[in-house]
Parts: structure tokens; sequence; C-alpha cells
């Protein structure tokens, strides 16, 4: 684990709210399964980004995220609108196992009818580019947050990784897409984004002609 530096996370006499963020935006890596919600909000170290101010990126101001050292196979989060994103490298391997039948047969939403994306990650992936996965990491069931767990086996027996509530036991897949007989009733949304260079990643900003914002989500 990177050693990281802590700040406060918000000044004194403010009153943190789940929309508003109270501290200036920090890079969380966070590579591979974490054990436990609570260890995993304890385990992110960060790292400053220069980024728009708190009060602009709570607004919904874009965000740039440099991915140029983002290994494949690893996670990063990043702070957004006070909202944790997930941004995942996904290899070839994890790519391929997206449209496996069996896979596809034990999700909620397997084509992802219900919107929780915008038309332009409305695909197989849930993305604009298949290596790259960006997705709001609440969730949909009460808002806690889930922990990466990309290993075979770690969600569902013989099945590829995804993410873990432990909260109440949800689980996700590789895109977000939610499993049967779990409390989430929906995928885990994608928020605007689009590539402005192969390594930069801009946050809360569609591809141009694209309009898409999160309150038009099913649920957050």
């Amino acid at each position: 684990m990177t050693d990281a530096t802590h700040r406060p996370d918000h000044e004194p006499g403010e009153n943190p709210v789940r929309h508003d963020v109270q501290r200036r935006d920090f890079l969380y890596v966070a590579a591979g399964a974490m054990a436990g919600l609570g260890a995993a909000a304890a385990a992110w170290p960060f790292i400053d980004q220069m980024n728009p101010s708190s009060a602009a990126l709570a607004a919904g101001a874009p965000m740039a995220v440099d991915l140029a050292h983002v290994a494949p196979g690893q996670q990063i989060i990043v702070r957004w609108r006070s909202m944790p994103i997930f941004i995942v490298h996904r290899t070839p391997a994890m790519q391929a196992t997206l449209r496996l039948p069996r896979l596809l047969n034990i999700l909620r939403d397997p084509r992802s009818e219900e919107h929780q994306q915008p038309a332009y990650a409305d695909n197989w992936s849930r993305s604009l580019k298949p290596e790259w996965l960006v997705l709001v990491g609440i969730c949909t069931h009460l808002g806690c947050i889930p922990t990466f767990s990309p290993d075979t086996g770690t969600l569902v027996a013989n099945e590829p990784g995804g993410w873990l509530c432990h909260c109440h036991g949800s689980k996700y897949d590789l895109a977000g897409r939610v499993f049967q007989g779990v409390p989430a009733p929906y995928n885990l949304p994608v928020p605007p984004h689009h590539f402005k260079s192969d390594t930069t990643l801009m946050i809360g900003e569609n591809p141009p002609g694209a309009s898409f914002d999160l309150g038009s989500v099913q649920q957050l």
C-alpha cells in the first residue's frame, strides 16, 4: 500500500453532506480486494490531483484523471461531486468474461436495459473503451461502497469477480452489473465521462454531441 499524508476531511465548522465536497479531491488507489467496507474506507491512500476547487467539483465541474500509471487489472478511485468513482483498467481476460452466457444468465440486468448509463456506454462493456470501466461506486441498495473483488470465484463459485457490498451482500460483475438474488435492484451507474486523450479521462463531461447527467438514472 502506498504511503500517504492524511489531511482533515473538512474545515472547522463545516457540516459534511453527501453531495457537497468537503475537501480537495484526491486520487484513491485501491488495487485488489479489500476485507470489508470499514477496512476499505480506512485503507484508501491518496495523492493530490490538479483538479478544480472543491466548490467547483461540488457543483459538478469536470475533473481530469491521469490514467498513465494505472496498471492492467487495477482499480483506482477518485472523488467527484463527493461520490467515489471507480475506474478499472480491464485486462483482455476480464473483458472476455463479460459476454459469457453462464454469467449473463445469473445477472439481473445483463444487457443494461435500465438506464443506469449514458447511451454511449449502453453496450456489452458498459464503457466508451472496453479496457476502461468508469462507475459511480455507490451500491444501488442503500448507498454503501462496494469493494473490488476481481478474482474468479470471489463472488460466485467458478464465476468472474467484480464488486461485493459487505453491508448486505449485493454483488456486481466487472461491468458493474448486479447479480440476481441480492438486495441491490440496479446496476452501478456510469457517470458522464469521455477521454480527452489516450491517458486523460474527463469525469463529469460527456463526449461532444452527447447529453447525459446522473439525475436520469433509476437509483443512486
